[in-house]
């Protein structure tokens, strides 16, 4: 930076999260402070300020080092420009200038300050369960375009009362500024719905009384919070959580809990230091946590699992629901908060549909009248190696920019079929969708064309390349080719393989390892374990665990029995007897007979369906209710990390590495019938998968002369199979790279493809 500090004028442009997070007041105090004349003002192009005083260098630098805890700068550019002398310095109104990239925060959790005031009786946001402040709340869930000001937000049909327009004037004031600024006298307001009439409504009571009442006698509760519905019981209740399952039809898939204090949640879950910083940060994820036993909660929560998702109260009727009146003892212990949704439909937002679609799940009904303009669901996190790892990205997170280590054109990434999101990037920024679901159903992609169609508004992107999935009977795939955009296919694991990269910044060559449950194949095979070799230029495939049938083609995925069937079958023809007397009566002739036959059996590599035929045989998962049910279950057996390894092969073919572990299920079974140790077997098929993964990856990594190793796919989502595989590769001398910001399931597509597409129409 040049020129004189007394009679030049700068003009500061900063890019990145600087809307909705207190950036205007931080500057105009800050500026205040040093004596600096001028003005801050919101625009399409970011925050603008002009700065005129002697210490205006000190002022940018402070504006670099001081900035709001729910900032991101993502750049800063100053330019010098002729003296106008300004008299004072003022926050400008907001003013929109064209197309530059913007960025608008995500919701995030309830602050302290914001706490106190809601349990303080001589405070006017007393018990009021819409409070916020700069520095918490709904952000992203209620705008509707940029730039990011309250006419903008579903927060324009409330107007301030004259205390809240003190506030939100006062640059002294915490909620100066704050777009969402409301209290009881001109904000949104709460409403109970009984719809079952074993249940009453006492008028003496307020209605965050009646329904805490109401969870306390065994009502199933909708209620409507930042980004969705939640359907709320009581967590301790087993009948009430039963009754819950069968209502929503959801047989085995676990709920996510919220308890009330980091205290609470360490009674239900094996918390450490990194666990409890991620529950009570402003993101608030739904932490997935190893469940400790004989500690209360109901078996029907998350029923033959050893994990359970907890999350801390994040909203102020969160807070409500759990310390009305007082904000001390809590209400419960825990409440099982799982998504308002019907099946795989994306979280509902509306009242009028809640009480359509969920009045047969639902007692009661607790809704209020500010709008959700875009649905989030809750971000789900795991802590793998003592490091974050996100599973699910969407509330707290979401649409927070990514970083890509290149710019490029601008482009939408339409991302995977299921745990879909997608990614608009523009220069060297890609803004990842929150989770929006399986793409399979109708509900799905409407929610993704409504999702797409507002985050093109709000971040000043319209796409001129277009990436895809390489399967071709994606419903997603179909559509983007339908906008006759320029654009082409991405494979799958390839995809994996470019999140991890981008996402760690790794440039030039690497080992990619992609290990899922199912993904379009070049050669049209089903893939899921796979081993590449290359960057962002190109990969190579050079290995891939030994092809069998998967029988019945998705029924398989349904029904793990089936896979055990074809690997043990694929083993060793001798396996015949043990197959009909294990699973005889559920038609294993006939599968043998479509295996034989060809019919409807695609050859598969999948890493998921081999934990899938191992957790049959050892576990007896014969069925999946959910996506990886089967396999979850076989990591609960392995939980002691037993040793033992059984025989593998690593053979070469024509150039391709064949990593063939479908003899180890053969001798699991014989060491399970000689010693009956079901977690003995697990961590024997664990152990197995880990040394032949890894001597692969180093057979590979020496004759391509590579050190470096990216891991991406669901596979890793396994703890105790991601933890044992990084201490091996990490023993051969390898650098390892994996996800922590980016999911490593199929949530993570689309920034992979954002990531492979924009490189290589870069450099084109």
């Amino acid at each position: 930076m040049t020129g004189s500090s007394n009679g030049s004028r700068y003009r500061v442009t900063i890019r990145g999260t600087v809307q909705g997070v207190g950036f205007r007041p931080f500057v105009y105090n800050l500026a205040c402070s040093l004596g600096i004349k001028g003005f801050v003002t919101n625009t399409s192009a970011g925050v603008v300020i002009e700065a005129e005083g002697k210490n205006a260098s000190l002022f940018i630098e402070k504006i670099k080092t001081e900035a709001p805890p729910l900032s991101d700068i993502a750049s800063i550019d100053v330019t010098i420009i002729p003296p106008a002398r300004f008299k004072s310095f003022e926050i400008k109104k907001s003013e929109s200038t064209g197309t530059e990239l913007t960025f608008i925060p995500p919701d995030t959790a309830l602050c302290e300050n914001c706490r106190t005031e809601l349990y303080d009786p001589s405070d006017r946001h007393y018990h009021y369960p819409f409070t916020n402040c700069t520095n918490c709340g709904p952000r992203y869930s209620i705008t509707k375009t940029i730039p990011y000001d309250r006419k903008n937000t579903t927060m324009a049909a409330f107007r301030m009362c004259a205390d809240c327009e003190r506030e939100y004037h006062d640059p002294r004031d915490r909620r100066f500024h704050a777009q969402p600024n409301a209290c009881p006298r001109c904000g949104p307001e709460l409403k109970l719905i009984i719809q079952n009439s074993i249940f009453k409504i006492n008028k003496e009571e307020k209605q965050i009384e009646t329904t805490i009442r109401l969870l306390k006698m065994g009502a199933v509760v909708a209620v409507k919070g930042i980004g969705g519905f939640h359907i709320a019981c009581d967590a301790k209740n087993n009948d009430v959580v039963r009754k819950l399952r069968d209502r929503k039809k959801r047989k085995g898939k676990p709920f996510a809990i919220m308890c009330p204090d980091i205290e609470t949640a360490t009674r239900f879950g094996q918390l450490d230091e990194v666990s409890k910083a991620l529950l009570l940060s402003p993101e608030s994820p739904a932490l997935l946590l190893r469940k400790k036993d004989n500690a209360g909660l109901a078996e029907s929560v998350a029923p033959d699992n050893p994990y359970v998702g907890i999350m801390l109260p994040y909203s102020p009727l969160h807070h409500l629901l759990f310390f009305y009146p007082g904000g001390k003892r809590p209400n419960f212990d825990a409440l099982v908060m799982t998504s308002g949704n019907i099946s795989e439909e994306p979280i509902i937002r509306d009242n009028d549909e809640a009480l359509q679609k969920l009045g047969p799940v639902c007692d009661a009904f607790l809704i209020h009248n500010r709008d959700i303009q875009t649905r989030v669901d809750d971000s789900v996190v795991n802590v793998i190696t003592g490091k974050p790892s996100v599973i699910r990205r969407s509330r707290g997170y979401a649409p927070h920019p990514l970083r890509l280590p290149f710019a490029v054109p601008p482009l939408l990434a339409c991302g995977a079929e299921l745990k879909s999101t997608f990614t608009l990037a523009k220069d060297g920024a890609a803004i990842v969708s929150q989770h929006l679901g399986d793409m399979d159903n109708y509900e799905t992609l409407n929610l993704f064309e409504e999702t797409l169609s507002n985050l093109k508004v709000v971040f000043n992107i319209e796409p001129e390349f277009v990436f895809y999935d390489l399967h071709p009977d994606y419903g997603i795939t179909k559509w983007a080719k339908q906008t006759q955009k320029k654009g082409f296919a991405i494979q799958h694991h390839e995809a994996h393989i470019a999140s991890c990269m981008a996402e760690n910044g790794v440039e030039g060559a690497a080992i990619g390892v992609a290990l899922d449950g199912t993904g379009y194949g070049r050669d049209g095979n089903i893939w899921g374990g796979e081993i590449f070799a290359g960057s962002l230029d190109g990969f190579s495939r050079k290995a891939h665990f030994r092809y069998v049938p998967m029988p019945g083609g998705e029924m398989a995925i349904k029904h793990p029995w089936r896979m055990a069937v074809s690997a043990l079958m694929s083993s060793s023809k001798d396996n015949i007897a043990y197959i009909m007397e294990r699973w005889g009566k559920l038609g294993a002739d006939a599968v043998l007979n479509i295996m034989e036959k060809g019919i409807n059996s695609p050859l598969t590599s999948s890493c998921g369906r081999l934990f899938d035929a191992a957790a049959s045989v050892i576990g007896g998962f014969d069925h999946a209710s959910f996506e990886a049910e089967a396999a979850i279950g076989l990591e609960s057996l392995a939980v002691n990390r037993l040793q033992g390894t059984c025989a593998y092969d690593i053979i070469s073919e024509n150039g391709m590495v064949i990593i063939d572990v479908v003899n180890a299920l053969s001798e699991i079974i014989e060491d399970v019938k000689k010693k009956g140790d079901k977690q003995r077997a697990a961590s024997l098929f664990h152990n197995t998968i880990v040394a032949a993964v890894a001597d692969a990856v180093t057979k590979i990594a020496s004759s391509e002369e590579l050190n470096m190793v990216c891991l991406s796919g669901g596979a890793f989502q396994n703890k105790i199979f991601t933890e044992m595989l990084l201490g091996r590769l990490a023993e051969a001398g390898l650098k390892v790279f994996t996800h922590k910001k980016v999911p490593t399931n199929d949530g993570g597509i689309s920034f992979g493809q954002a990531a492979l597409g924009g490189w290589r129409v870069k450099c084109a």
